[in-house]
């Protein structure tokens, strides 16, 4: 573990945040005078998912891997393929407009819905991280579960003061630093 492995760890926590941060903001804006204690909550759940999904991504490469050595190969092609859709997806999304919901989903089961949503790619990353050993691959999850934490966190604390207007920036700029991730993976 050196900088380059803690940076590189801290930008795919960055990249996978930015759909978090996105409902983080609508829900921000949703509920604007929500307390501290529930702010915190939603960020946990969010950094949580986004932290757990890599993992379980990393242990079904080992698990199909053990069995399946020629699916090794595959490997830099499906994390490619998979952080591109993602990315251009966030991007697509990051230019459609947005559409308000007016119903309440920062109810805890509306939470933890938007923290498995937002954290499904996350589980692609599992393949990214398949060639570190099992205690390098906890520390990365670490690592992107907490900077999604505190992304998300500032995503509510932004949707409170100042609305919607930057959440498809953030879904842009999570999608192209998804985009590039898999291409430097792929060209590894």
């Amino acid at each position: 573990m050196n900088f380059t492995f803690i940076f590189n760890s801290i930008l795919l926590g960055v990249g996978l945040a930015m759909d978090a941060f996105s409902v983080s903001l609508a829900n921000g804006l949703n509920e604007p005078k929500i307390k501290k204690k529930k702010q915190l909550v939603m960020a946990g759940i969010m950094g949580t998912f986004q932290g757990f999904m890599p993992l379980i991504g990393w242990f079904c490469v080992h698990t199909i891997a053990t069995y399946f050595k020629s699916f090794k190969k595959l490997i830099p092609w499906i994390a490619m393929i998979l952080l591109c859709y993602i990315g251009l997806k966030m991007l697509l999304d990051g230019i459609k407009p947005v559409k308000e919901e007016s119903e309440k989903v920062t109810s805890l089961s509306g939470i933890v819905v938007q923290g498995i949503a937002t954290s499904i790619d996350a589980l692609s990353v599992g393949f990214t991280i398949s060639d570190d050993p099992l205690i390098m691959a906890i520390v990365t999850c670490f690592i992107i579960g907490i900077t999604t934490f505190f992304i998300s966190w500032f995503g509510v604390i932004i949707g409170r003061k100042f609305g919607m207007r930057y959440s498809s920036g953030a879904s842009m700029f999570g999608g192209v630093i998804l985009i590039a991730i898999g291409i430097h993976i792929f060209m590894g």
